[in-house]
């Protein structure tokens, strides 16, 4: 970077903003520009730090005239001011990729279609009880960028999404974790699966034999990638066949854990899945057994992931906002063991429901479609289970109250993004909770 002057950021989000402040305490001349408006909270933080920042557009020559963008992973390729800085030849990174030559800290890199924010989670906290100085960052918590600008540490456990991932060149993971990959975003990638495989698969990028790549065994596109591209890194593979009369045994090296898997607060077998993968990454950062165990066995899971909201009169509600694609609906589905009123609809991503309609039929009592278009929904599952076409918070969960009876669990798992109705999935989550309580409340 030492030919680098002038810094550009692009978005005024949590990973803008942390951008911006690196880059500024860095000392290159820094400018965040946002196409729309920021929230209140960014603006005076910006202010507070004293970056120089516009909203509700860009300065198209002040931002061409940059040696170096960050860009917000929210925003495509397709985005006008980013095909012109492509044709002006200007690189354009992610906040891992500028943030990384900054910090003295070790990176554990958790990326997948499904299972990486649970996995980050678990992981930074078995690290944290540990007493490892630790931070988590990326696709949650505070940016990664920020932390580096404001107290470096020796260890990152950051989640990455694929578009995270697409703007990484030289940023290297230390620790890799690919928990799986399935269809998604694919109205990001040109509705091409192998680009977006293309993308996860930059979690290997400039690793080193001594660096630690683990991946799903499971997972048949992985298996695939794993074979073509030869890994520099070692290898450590998790799935079922670790998993015997309830008990998931890895192993890294020299070390070994068996995790009692009745014992563990998050339950299914994703969670299995997310159990191993970040035992695998605490041994690889030196945890031991003891520790792993404990946080493992205390731990009760992250808001939005197959969350019990509470039971009313009978009828279990499940919080799971977060399941944005048809992969992690699976996993929610195949957790379900009483009969279940399913909430699906929002922005759909491309999706083939194909690989549902077992658990469908065997295990949905009633479809509730939530949704602006719930057209491809309904093409879908008509006929196939009662399905309900609604088009409002409101409206869902008052067919599911009047459908759903003693014993049945409801599950909001929407198999689809969250923007045609609300502003992110979290958003939509802590909506959903809230009206379930005031039914409770009248109940």
């Amino acid at each position: 970077m030492d030919k680098i002057q002038n810094i550009v950021i692009l978005g005024g989000g949590e990973s803008g903003y942390g951008s911006a402040v690196l880059a500024k305490s860095k000392g290159f001349g820094t400018f965040l520009s946002d196409s729309g408006t920021l929230s209140e909270k960014y603006r005076n933080l910006l202010v507070a730090e004293g970056v120089e920042f516009e909203e509700g557009g860009h300065s198209e020559e002040r931002v061409l005239a940059a040696d170096l963008v960050v860009k917000s992973p929210g925003i495509p390729e397709k985005a006008p001011i980013i095909v012109k800085l492509r044709e002006k030849g200007v690189r354009i990174v992610s906040e891992m990729e500028f943030a990384r030559p900054f910090s003295k800290g070790r990176t554990i890199c958790i990326t997948g279609s499904n299972g990486k924010t649970t996995t980050t989670t678990l992981t930074h906290r078995i690290l944290a009880e540990a007493g490892l100085d630790v931070a988590v960052g990326g696709n949650i918590g505070e940016s990664y960028a920020l932390t580096v600008a404001k107290c470096d540490r020796e260890w990152y456990v950051l989640e990455l999404s694929s578009f995270q991932l697409d703007g990484c060149y030289d940023f290297r993971a230390d620790v890799g974790v690919l928990m799986n990959i399935t269809p998604d975003h694919l109205d990001r990638y040109n509705y091409k699966f192998q680009n977006y495989v293309d993308s996860k698969m930059r979690i290997i990028r400039n690793q080193r034999p001594e660096d630690h790549f683990i991946f799903s065994a499971d997972d048949q596109t992985i298996a695939t990638e794993v074979e073509k591209l030869h890994p520099a890194a070692l290898l450590s593979p998790f799935g079922k066949c670790n998993i015997s009369e309830g008990v998931a045994c890895v192993r890294l090296g020299e070390k070994e854990v068996r995790i009692d898997l009745d014992r563990l607060h998050i339950k299914g077998l994703h969670n299995a899945y997310n159990a191993m993968a970040a035992t695998l990454a605490a041994l690889a950062a030196g945890v031991a057994e003891e520790n792993i165990l404990r946080t493992l066995y205390s731990f009760e899971g992250v808001e939005h992931r197959l969350e019990r909201v509470c039971e009313i009169e009978g009828v279990e509600w499940i919080n799971d906002s977060k399941a944005t694609n048809v992969d992690s609906v699976w996993y929610a589905l195949e957790s379900m063991r009483r009969p279940t009123v399913w909430i699906a609809g929002g922005t759909d991503k491309g999706n083939d429901y194909e690989p549902l309609m077992d658990f469908v039929g065997k295990k949905v009592k009633a479809l509730v479609c939530m949704g602006v278009n719930n057209a491809k929904l309904l093409d879908n599952f008509k006929g196939k289970v009662p399905v309900y076409d609604t088009h409002s918070l409101d409206e869902a969960v008052e067919v599911c109250r009047q459908v759903a009876q003693s014993g049945d669990t409801v599950l909001l798992s929407p198999a689809c993004a969250s923007f045609d109705l609300f502003r992110n999935y979290e958003e939509r989550g802590r909506l959903f909770k809230n009206k379930v309580l005031e039914l409770r409340v009248k109940s």
